[in-house]
């Protein structure tokens, strides 16, 4: 046994130690213990709310975001939690792990209440393993005091041409339309976006194909940014959420976001001197069609190991399903995954959003601007598959094609390949990983996606998975 181990195990054991102790203290607790694992601010409100119309089960909440402390617990056996947060992207892979327990026969008749692109979300192979939590459809959010500025009507943007003819002219004034140095979430909605559907995987989750040289939605993008790349339109120097990227939006000098629909509250966080500038569009696609795709959003699923799947799961249905455990999230800033509550008068009216300060502030300039957030999440096309490997995979996008953005010679690029060749990875035919970089290309995103492909599949091999 390690000594890091061997540690957890002991404190683990002190813990139990002093519950013992402390409930001999007083009167018994009766009540079922739930622990959830969430990230969102409104869930400690939510389970006093839960509480108090269940007083036969108590709920523990603890703070966490990522996933290294949960596939920690999952490797020792202990101190894994009943309820889990999770993003749409990683839930495939708990579910194909085995780690989450099928949900289908308690919610077989819950798919007309979510919006499509959250239900399809939860879903494997036609079996449910969460409940949609929140929604992150994708929206146009631009500052429409930038683009007035250099004679463009946003409003009028529809298709990936009309975006391209705007970033031209806010160019001439010294804006970006955009900043991209290498986002994995950012990439994987744009493909979605573009009809791409370049990860299948089988029933049984043992056969995986990637397929992003071959795929079309994949291609269309990648040509498309690339040419924006190529003709200075995007500045490739700032991280999204870097210190640099807030400077730069609330300036000015970057003028508009591809995002999620939960985008509005963090505007106003990280950029509040903007407020009133900024407004919500449809977002533009390669055709003028009115789809969408999802960028982030999450789940609530119940762990194979919980020994209490009935109380959890009556958290996760108030939490995600009943009227009273949405209104609350919604409340708090979240963004809804339900149908209902994006008819809801109120809801569609408001103008404003809250800051820290309970302050209402109408960052918008007046907009009702989730009457587009709403109409967006209708139009979320379905049948998009992240990977079984999905938290792995993004993390890697940023050592493939988010490097990249930054390669100025081959010589920096065959460095990246050796790195991967020293972990240990080769390709499914045996064969070790290559870089086919282009030499004197400062940002060569097809072979950025090269590279990440030969990872993925080099990576799912490795781990067990039949790749093709």
């Amino acid at each position: 046994m390690s000594f890091r181990r061997f540690n957890r195990l002991l404190a683990a054991a002190f813990a139990s130690l002093m519950l013992f102790a402390t409930a001999a203290c007083g009167p018994r607790d009766t009540r079922t213990l739930v622990t959830v694992w969430s990230w969102e601010p409104s869930m400690k409100a939510l389970a006093v709310d839960f509480e108090r119309q269940n007083p036969d089960i108590r709920i523990v909440i603890r703070d966490t975001s990522g996933y290294e402390n949960l596939n920690t617990a999952i490797e020792d056996g202990y101190g894994m939690p009943d309820v889990v947060q999770l993003e749409y992207f990683a839930l495939q892979q708990y579910a194909i792990s085995g780690q989450l327990r099928d949900l289908t026969d308690r919610v077989s008749d819950y798919g007309s209440f979510f919006t499509p692109g959250t239900w399809s979300s939860v879903q494997l192979n036609s079996r449910v393993y969460g409940l949609p939590m929140d929604s992150g459809p994708m929206a146009f959010f631009y500052n429409k005091d930038a683009f007035d500025q250099a004679g463009v009507d946003a409003s009028a943007i529809h298709t990936w041409n009309d975006y391209y003819e705007a970033a031209k002219k806010l160019k001439k004034i010294g804006v970006y339309i955009a900043a991209d140095a290498g986002d994995a979430s950012f990439y994987d909605a744009m493909i979605w976006l573009a009809g791409g559907r370049p990860f299948h995987t089988s029933v049984d989750g043992k056969t995986v194909t990637v397929d992003l040289d071959g795929d079309a939605g994949t291609k269309i993008f990648t040509e498309f940014w690339q040419k924006m790349i190529d003709d200075g339109l995007v500045d490739t120097h700032l991280s999204t959420w870097s210190s640099g990227w807030k400077r730069a939006l609330g300036s000015g000098e970057v003028a508009s976001v591809f995002s999620g629909a939960w985008m509005p509250s963090l505007l106003l966080s990280d950029v509040p001197g903007t407020a009133g500038l900024w407004r919500v569009a449809p977002m533009p696609t390669a055709d003028g069609s009115s789809t969408n795709s999802e960028n982030g959003g999450s789940a609530l699923g119940v762990l194979q190991s919980s020994r209490k799947p009935d109380a959890a799961f009556r958290f996760v249905e108030y939490a995600c399903h009943e009227s009273a455990g949405i209104r609350a999230r919604v409340d708090g800033g979240s963004f809804p995954a339900d149908k209902a509550s994006l008819n809801v008068p109120g809801f569609l009216s408001k103008t404003t959003i809250k800051d820290a300060r309970g302050i209402s502030v109408p960052y918008f300039g007046g907009q009702e601007f989730n009457k587009v957030l709403a109409q967006s999440a209708e139009n979320v096309s379905v049948g998009y598959q992240y990977l079984p490997f999905e938290v792995y995979a993004r993390s890697d996008f940023r050592d493939t094609v988010g490097k990249a953005y930054h390669w100025s010679n081959r010589e920096q690029a065959v460095l990246q390949a050796q790195a991967r060749i020293d972990d240990g990875l080769t390709n499914p035919d045996g064969s070790q990983i290559t870089v086919p970089a282009s030499p004197g290309q400062k940002v060569a995103l097809n072979d950025g996606i090269a590279l990440w492909q030969q990872d993925l599949k080099a990576y799912g091999f490795n781990q067990g998975f039949t790749i093709n």
